[in-house]
């Protein structure tokens, strides 16, 4: 089997787990990995992750161009933005799942880290998480608000939409994703009870200890 069958393999594989888990529904939220030739793996346009085939599986150019498959998501747009500004990304993940969305609808007086490092895990994973502004879906523009982010940070939350995260593969994005949906659901559990995120001299340890 050829590295993008295996890829398109694992697209349909992990996308099925995301949406037997909860974590996708409907048609929302798209997955991505990227070629070694630089163009991308994406799920189409519409799609429902749950129900994926291999061979529907979008290919596109790095410039954006179809090349092989169904019509991609709308959003794969954003997806090529992360991927140019984070050379070592192998995967993007965006989904629109309950808890995460829920922080993405929320006023924050921070917009430049919106969800505490409430575990050593959510550290490790997904770091600061900054609030892009809201942009309506498949809106272009947001390409240029999600490159600016990109460039420092592995996961950054959509407003009134949800999370993007990248990482090496698709199995680690999936990783930091679930690690950070599962912290948002602890931020709505602890509610106003005071809380104890680890402090900027451990989070500097396990950046030290683990580096991304």
């Amino acid at each position: 089997m050829s590295r993008e069958a295996e890829l398109r393999a694992d697209l349909v594989r992990l996308g099925a787990l995301l949406y037997q888990r909860g974590l996708a529904h409907g048609s929302a939220g798209n997955l991505s990995v990227r070629l070694d030739d630089g163009s991308l793996l994406v799920t189409p346009t519409n799609s429902c992750l749950g129900m994926l085939r291999p061979d529907q599986i979008s290919r596109v150019s790095p410039a954006g161009k179809l090349l092989d498959g169904d019509p991609p998501s709308k959003e794969a747009f954003f997806h090529l933005a992360v991927y140019e500004e984070r050379p070592k990304a192998g995967a993007v993940v965006h989904l629109h799942s309950t808890y995460s969305v829920a922080l993405s609808c929320l006023c924050h007086d921070c917009a430049e880290d919106v969800l505490p490092p409430l575990t050593a895990y959510y550290a490790m994973r997904v770091g600061r998480l900054p609030l892009i502004d809201y942009y309506r879906p498949g809106d272009r523009a947001l390409a240029e608000a999600v490159r600016a982010q990109a460039r420092n940070h592995r996961a950054m939350l959509l407003a009134n939409h949800g999370p993007i995260v990248s990482a090496a593969s698709l199995e680690q994005a999936i990783h930091a994703y679930e690690e950070l949906e599962e912290t948002a659901k602890i931020f709505f559990i602890l509610g106003d009870r005071p809380a104890a995120p680890l402090d900027a001299r451990r989070v500097a340890e396990l950046e030290t200890a683990f580096p991304s």
